[in-house]
């Protein structure tokens, strides 16, 4: 975690000084979509999730032999994040305020941000955007894995401060910057550039959080499906 409050205690700090206190801020665009845009989106959002599921599953199938459990494992996961994305709530719903996210429920969590960043997406840059929708995908994956986590785990802990807090605070900084400013180099970076990098080492460092919750999902199938290819296996070859 270190290297991604580095980076935005860093962002945070050169934001500050070239922020105006009285005027600058770009206030929140209300946004109101339409509903074959609300349905587009909402089926992206899906295929990006489940083209990550299957990638994951691929590149997992290299290393470990999955056989029957881990297609099961994935197939179930691939139908849980197609259902939480398809049921997801509307858009136009209000969003959860970023103290409400500091307090929210482990298990929820996920969701609460993914609407509370999708209400940010037209405050950010274009380039940001695209990372912020990788970030939506990435937190679709992980809710799910969230239902049997105990939240006073340390791994509860990083993760409610990396998505409830540190995210938060990161672009709401952006939001207090000058539009005039956005786009002029200070100490070698503008802090559009600034935003996107940020954006994107939070992106993988949820990506790895997901990974080590998911570890030992992954390390109990292997394991029974070892033992189920001994057991069922040797039946039928002393049978």
């Amino acid at each position: 975690m270190s290297e991604v409050d580095d980076a935005i205690a860093a962002a945070r700090s050169s934001w500050a000084r070239i922020s105006s206190a009285d005027d600058g801020l770009f206030a929140p665009t209300e946004r109101r979509a339409k509903a074959t845009q609300a349905i587009g989106k909402r089926l992206t959002r899906i295929a990006i999730v489940d083209a990550a599921i299957l990638v994951a599953a691929v590149v997992i199938g290299m290393f470990l032999p999955l056989g029957i459990m881990g297609a099961l494992f994935f197939m179930a996961l691939l139908v849980a994040a197609t259902v939480t994305l398809a049921v997801w709530p509307a858009e136009d719903r209000a969003p959860p305020p970023p103290e409400k996210l500091r307090t929210a429920d482990i298990k929820v969590l996920p969701a609460q941000t993914q609407r509370w960043l999708a209400a940010q997406r037209q405050t950010l840059p274009a380039a940001a955007r695209g990372v912020a929708e990788k970030i939506a995908a990435r937190l679709a994956v992980l809710s799910p894995q969230l239902g049997k986590i105990d939240p006073d785990t340390e791994a509860a802990f990083e993760l409610r401060r990396l998505i409830g807090e540190q995210l938060p605070a990161f672009v709401n900084d952006y939001a207090q910057v000058p539009a005039t400013l956005r786009t002029t180099a200070r100490n070698g970076k503008t802090p559009d550039a600034e935003l996107v990098d940020g954006l994107t080492l939070i992106e993988r460092e949820i990506a790895d959080m997901t990974e080590r919750l998911a570890q030992g999902d992954l390390d109990s199938l292997a394991t029974r499906g070892r033992y189920l290819e001994m057991k069922y296996r040797g039946d039928g070859e002393t049978g």
